[in-house]
């Protein structure tokens, strides 16, 4: 979308909502969908395919490495496997399983974490991951998705199963803004830019898509061209996108409702040092939050678009301050 175009972002479904209903019409379609649960399925949205598949659908109760172990075996046996479960318990408890019986053999297993970042709310910390997107990116051979709205969510599942080898997709527990139309193509492993922009690129996956698309606003009434570029897939990057991005603005802003500590950022710096070094500046979270609102948590932990703009502001003044 050329600069001066505005989005009408109306608010849609969660993602997790989204991928639950998107594993029913795909299961519809191919008989060697399986999904395995820990005890979570009305949360995680598996509950519709219990309900219509349910000799394919396995519930292994609060055991996510069991979960875990027993999705890569169904994986194994040539069965495409989803599991689901709150990302917090899938990467954190599962990890030892999907690094051993996942990625190592590089099985066709699919792993959904739901509930991801601090917008879960009032369930508090011990249930908001916040690391999973490096954990998943740390496992050799997984690709990393991180839809922005349902549309993604949407595309990206069906991705999800085309592509043969292990699969991390993040999702979110609220509602969120629909920023695409039906029908827009995704492809894993590249971006899409939503703004042009000359000034500085607004880079953001997930949650934090909206935000920037809201923070461009922000910007272009003070006369500032932000680029704002969706990166819905964490692992592999779209270095050539980022690239020209650092190239062509000279700034990035990376947002994330992830620790900025081995996050998109971290990822995203990696690329532009190899390539075109630029001023980065990043919008995450460094340490644990609270209970509280999911709006609330947002703003006060700064992953919302006023605070994305600032650091634009603060990444063009030092882009000027290195020219002069």
């Amino acid at each position: 979308m050329p600069a001066g175009m505005k989005f009408e972002l109306k608010t849609g479904v969660a993602t997790r909502e989204a991928f639950g209903k998107t594993l029913v019409e795909l299961a519809r379609e191919n008989p060697d969908i399986v999904v395995c649960d820990a005890d979570l399925s009305k949360s995680t949205m598996t509950h519709w395919f219990a309900a219509e598949f349910p000799d394919r659908f396995f519930s292994c109760g609060i055991a996510e490495a069991d979960m875990v172990g027993i999705g890569a075996g169904l994986a194994s046996s040539g069965k495409i496997a989803f599991v689901a479960s709150f990302s917090c318990f899938v990467l954190n408890k599962g990890f030892e399983q999907l690094r051993v019986t996942a990625a190592y053999p590089n099985v066709n297993l699919k792993v959904v974490g739901t509930h991801s970042g601090i917008s879960i709310g009032e369930d508090g910390p011990s249930q908001m991951s916040i690391e999973d997107t490096s954990l998943a990116c740390s496992l050799p051979g997984f690709v990393v998705f991180s839809p922005a709205d349902e549309v993604s969510m949407r595309a990206l599942v069906r991705a999800a199963v085309q592509h043969v080898g292990p699969v991390f997709i993040r999702a979110g527990r609220p509602k969120v803004p629909i920023i695409y139309s039906p029908g827009q193509q995704f492809e894993m492993g590249k971006g899409i830019t939503l703004i042009e922009g000359r000034d500085v690129t607004l880079m953001a996956t997930g949650l934090m898509v909206s935000e920037s698309i809201k923070a461009q606003e922000i910007l272009e009434n003070e006369g500032i061209s932000a680029r704002v570029i969706d990166i819905h897939t964490i692992k592999p990057l779209d270095a050539s996108l980022i690239s020209k991005a650092a190239s062509e603005t000279g700034a990035i802003v990376v947002s994330e409702e992830h620790l900025v500590d081995g996050g998109l950022g971290v990822r995203v710096a990696q690329v532009v040092a190899q390539t075109n070094p630029c001023v980065m500046e990043f919008v995450g979270l460094t340490d644990y939050a609270e209970s509280g609102s999911p709006e609330d948590l947002l703003r006060k932990y700064g992953l919302v678009a006023p605070n994305i703009a600032q650091m634009a502001r603060k990444a063009i003044a030092r882009k000027k301050k290195n020219k002069s």
